[in-house]
């Protein structure tokens, strides 16, 4: 008989085996319903094998699906990614199966001719429609547009019988990308590294780059030449970028339709669920190029994928965190190492693991090394706060509120950034110290001036400001202390009233077609002073901006996150590069409290390579990240007792192993979020450990109680 291993959507670590019917001809990749319980499960068969029998009684697979197959690369890397990131695999072949999880598109409703009728009156206008009509079909508005007539001739024609209404199922139509369409002039370099990125993907074979260039020094045009060669060699061929946010999406949209002649599809949370599964399926069918889309577009069910790019591959948001846990450029190197494909991870600031890997020649290193065009890197300037304090209750410094009073006289554009959104981060009470929290959750409550709220950033509970402290009662005592970008906005106002001033952030724009516009309204100068959050510090360009006004430098530097000062220097060096990308000279005023702090000294100077070396030397003495690798454990629960016996068990059954440390089991520094008490423990292993191999030895010493949630988290970045 035949066995199939196949994967269904359940939190184990193994596919289930299944006895074929000899009405069945499955092969790896196919769609199964199969039996589990009383319930039939959708599945991805794995695996078909001829035995001689089984030792257990098997149950059959109930039917093969009319689905698509997912295609055999796409299966290896699903397994791959579950093996590396310790996700159950049959809950990793459900990513790949999320666009057919949507409905698909309602029919589309055409009119066509009902043979050889004719109307009753042929007038000049039910003639010039049967003419532009032919032996087609079409939308009944583009038929009216197209003979320049009114709807109520094509209704005529309708109800006469000379013209019949059908549906016809909606199909993505994706127009081949053209290659020659709008070649850009490139620099020197920028065409270097379209040619060495070109020439690897026609040579076929896995090969990864790291193109490093300063901001705005042309690495969209670079890439996207690139891929318009890989294009021209092969006219088939797939190709995957990937942005960080929804936000930058429809900018790299345009470029791609004035690059190629037409749109790429689109991939992420905000696409309608029915276009998702168009795209999915001209994906799966060959008849899509270029998809643009977040990190799960990783799991799209590619046939000729033979250039994958990570756009601001340094960016945290590549990091998914809840659900499936993987890092989206970690997995896109993988995705291209298992379809033999070329893979470009492109950024002005790149994480510390890409810039190791390019050192040590795992990665090419595609340099960049100055602005495109005229235009030059900003001049970054620390304003000393203990030096140049800001007046009580008031955050922007003398020297900044000068420079932004002189941008303005000049006719041009400023960006004032915090990284913080709402009015101000803490709210607390003057009488008794009361710090408002969200209920069941460590976590603080934002003020929200636009809304009268009070709002928790990381469970999204939110509650009116109340009159009185919830504690002692006390009336009009609660105070906001810190600022928040909406904080700023109100100071900034007061300054300067007769500015044009907008705010950037996700509370104020929370959809793609609101950031869009406004990022639409800066381009076109329609606003003098943007206030902004992290939203404004990647990939957009400005071009009438030419200060950039970081309001609070210190504030990434502030924690016990490892990566606390990579990740504010990648943010401030891209906040900051916003500035001058024109014709006209960009400066930016850093306002902070520790002007000799490294981080900020090596801004000030433009020395990233002076960072580097000073962080890489700290980690490699503490064999941390490049030089080492992490993982986390965290479990929570309601039942704090739970966690607190899982922890210990947990931590009794470590198992024997060198080069590897395990810290914990403590508290999470938020130990209470939505009700569920939080304990962490953390592996540290040298880099030639197999700590995936030691993670799966661990746990299987330990039964973890339906009770507790355990979370593996290999690679953390984030450690509350």
């Amino acid at each position: 008989m035949k066995v199939a291993s196949v994967l269904i959507p359940l939190p184990v670590q193994e596919a289930f085996d299944y006895e074929v019917p000899p009405s069945l001809d499955l092969g790896r990749g196919d769609q199964v319903a199969v039996p589990l319980g009383p319930r039939l499960l959708r599945g991805v068969v794995t695996e078909v094998r001829a035995t001689t029998g089984s030792n257990r009684r098997l149950k059959a697979v109930d039917s093969l699906l009319e689905d698509p197959s997912l295609p055999d690369r796409t299966v290896d890397f699903v397994e791959w990614a579950a093996r590396w990131t310790l996700n159950a695999p049959g809950e990793m072949a459900q990513a790949a199966l999320k666009g057919l999880r949507a409905p698909r598109p309602r029919p589309e409703r055409r009119v066509r001719r009902v043979g050889d009728r004719l109307p009753a009156r042929s007038t000049p206008s039910r003639l010039a429609v049967l003419e532009a009509l032919g032996d087609r079909s079409m939308p009944g508005a583009e038929l009216a547009r197209l003979a320049g007539v009114s709807s109520g001739v094509i209704k005529g024609l309708v109800d006469e019988e000379v013209l019949e209404i059908i549906e016809v199922e909606a199909v993505a139509g994706f127009d081949r990308p053209r290659p020659d369409h709008a070649p850009a002039i490139l620099t020197p370099d920028q065409a270097a590294s379209a040619e060495a990125v070109a020439n690897a993907a026609a040579a076929g074979g896995f090969r990864p780059f790291l193109l490093d260039g300063v901001t705005g020094s042309g690495k969209t045009e670079a890439y996207l030449e690139a891929a318009a060669r890989v294009l021209h060699h092969d006219p088939a061929a797939q190709i995957l970028i990937l942005l960080p946010e929804i936000a930058l999406t429809q900018a790299l949209i345009e470029r791609i339709r004035a690059r190629f002649g037409t749109a790429p599809a689109e991939w992420h949370s905000a696409v309608a669920p029915p276009r998702r599964r168009q795209v999915w399926e001209a994906v799966r069918a060959g008849r899509c190029n270029i998809v643009v889309g977040a990190r799960s577009a990783l799991f799209l069910p590619f046939v000729n994928l033979k250039l994958v790019i990570v756009d601001e591959e340094h960016d945290g948001s590549f990091k998914q965190d809840e659900g499936l846990v993987y890092h989206g450029r970690d997995m896109a190197v993988a995705r291209a190492r298992i379809e033999g494909a070329t893979v470009v991870l492109a950024s002005a600031t790149p994480s510390l693991e890409t810039l190791w890997n390019a050192r040590s020649g795992r990665y090419g290193w595609l340099k960049l090394r100055a602005r495109h065009g005229v235009a030059v890197m900003p001049d970054i300037s620390l304003v000393d706060l203990r030096q140049d304090s800001p007046d009580p209750q008031t955050w922007l410094s003398r020297a900044l509120r000068t420079a932004i009073a002189e941008t303005l006289a000049a006719g041009e554009q400023t960006l004032l950034f915090l990284n913080r959104r709402g009015y101000a981060p803490v709210v607390l009470c003057r009488s008794c110290g009361h710090r408002m929290t969200a209920p069941d959750t460590d976590s603080w409550l934002v003020e929200h001036r636009y809304t009268g709220r009070l709002v928790c950033h990381l469970t999204g509970f939110s509650m009116p400001r109340p009159k009185a402290c919830p504690v002692c009662s006390a009336e009009d005592s609660l105070v906001a202390v810190g600022p928040g970008v909406e904080r700023i906005e109100e100071e900034v106002r007061g300054l300067f009233p007769d500015a044009r001033i907008a705010v950037f952030s996700s509370d104020t724009t929370p959809d793609a077609a609101s950031a869009r516009a406004l990022i639409e309204a800066m381009t076109r100068g329609e606003i003098d002073i943007l206030v902004a959050t992290q939203a404004a510090a990647k990939g957009h360009n400005f071009p009438g901006l030419t200060l950039v006004g970081v309001v609070d430098a210190d504030l990434g530097l502030r924690g016990g996150d490892l990566r606390a000062a990579e990740r504010t220097y990648q943010l401030l060096a891209q906040a900051t590069g916003r500035a001058g990308r024109a014709d006209k000279p960009g400066r930016a005023l850093l306002q902070t409290w520790t002007p000799e702090h490294p981080v900020l000294q090596a801004l000030a100077a433009g020395d990233r390579d002076a960072f580097i070396e000073a962080e890489m030397a700290e980690r490699e003495m503490a064999f941390l990240p490049p030089h080492g690798r992490l993982a986390a454990l965290i479990l929570s629960s309601e039942n704090a007792q739970a966690v607190e016996a899982t922890a210990r068990a947990l931590a009794e059954a470590i198992p024997n192993a060198e080069r590897l440390e395990v810290y914990g089991p403590a508290d999470a520094p938020l130990a209470l979020v939505r009700g569920r008490r939080r304990k962490r423990l953390l592996v540290r292993a040298d880099r030639d450990v197999d700590l995936q191999g030691f993670l799966r030895a661990w746990l299987a010493r330990v039964k973890i109680p339906g009770s507790v949630r355990l979370t593996v988290d290999v690679d953390p970045y984030s450690f509350l």
